[in-house]
């Protein structure tokens, strides 16, 4: 073989190699996207379950120090976020400002009772949570009612589990064609190799000896296509935040980590996998065939 030809040989090679990659990378990239929209997704139905309250309505002639009290103890409960506590003047306050009128100066009394707004953890925000809960407060003497939109809570759970039951399947379906291609990008770089395979098996090296090679070159394309991918995701990250920061933010760095860690690992074990069995059929396959 001449230099041209076989300066044509590594062209080829190197071409293949490039598309290996570039193809790999674009794959762990889209796999990156749904990852970012399941994070994403979790953060926004912690936010939505987040920010539903119950109000805890509490007797007009309820002492300052018992309605404190019941504050502090729902403060200290786990599956507490957060409470707020609005005085009858408050409450008439808001009122106003969302009718546009003075009902007090109408009514002649101030009708309204203080209470507090509870926010749950998110965990602790389906129906049955609530529901006990809700007994729990009711305990308290001078609680006159604690009031939340049940109807409102159970769409929203419902809705949860189907989006989460959407998504699972999505990931399934998407991680399976992410598969697919890998596995015939690499079973096509194999194959322009596949007589190199034979000549190795014909000087007398062992299955084991030929492997070794394509699979340390599938692990680090593998590890090249991750990092290209991550550097899109970040690319793309920066685009989000830039162009729709008050819709969309990731601060969650230890999962984005997670993620980065799970692109690096997919795309070098797929390719391993991927190389180990497209190599094992060329050392099993018949010379006539290796025309085809």
């Amino acid at each position: 073989m001449n230099k041209n030809e076989t300066g044509l040989s590594k062209t080829k090679l190197r071409s293949s190699y490039i598309t290996l990659v570039v193809s790999v990378s674009l794959v762990l990239f889209l796999l990156g996207i749904l990852g970012l929209v399941l994070i994403n997704a979790r953060e926004l139905s912690d936010y939505f379950r987040e920010s539903l309250s119950f109000s805890v309505m509490l007797d007009d002639d309820a002492k300052e120090a018992d309605i404190r009290m019941l504050q502090k103890d729902l403060d200290a409960k786990a599956y507490v976020k957060s409470t707020e506590y609005i005085s009858k003047d408050e409450a008439a306050a808001k009122m106003k400002e969302e009718l546009g009128e003075d009902f007090i100066s109408f009514l002649g009394d101030n009708p309204l009772p203080p209470s507090i707004d509870v926010y749950l953890v998110s965990s602790y925000t389906d129906p049955e949570s609530v529901a006990k809960i809700e007994k729990y407060i009711q305990l308290y003497p001078f609680v006159k009612e604690v009031y939340y939109q049940e109807s409102l809570l159970f769409l929203i759970n419902e809705n949860v589990k189907k989006i989460s039951l959407f998504l699972l399947v999505i990931s399934t379906f998407l991680f399976l064609i992410a598969l697919t291609i890998i596995n015939n990008t690499i079973r096509l770089s194999i194959y322009s190799r596949r007589f190199l395979i034979r000549t190795m098996q014909l000087v007398g090296a062992t299955r084991a000896f030929i492997r070794k090679p394509f699979l340390l070159q599938g692990a680090f394309h593998g590890f090249l296509a991750a990092l290209v991918a991550m550097t899109l995701l970040m690319g793309l990250l920066y685009l989000i935040e830039k162009e729709f920061f008050l819709m969309f933010t990731f601060e969650n760095t230890n999962l984005l980590m997670l993620l980065g860690a799970a692109i690096i690992i997919i795309g070098i074990f797929i390719n391993i996998i991927s190389t180990f069995f497209a190599v094992n059929r060329y050392l099993s396959i018949s010379e006539d065939k290796l025309y085809y």
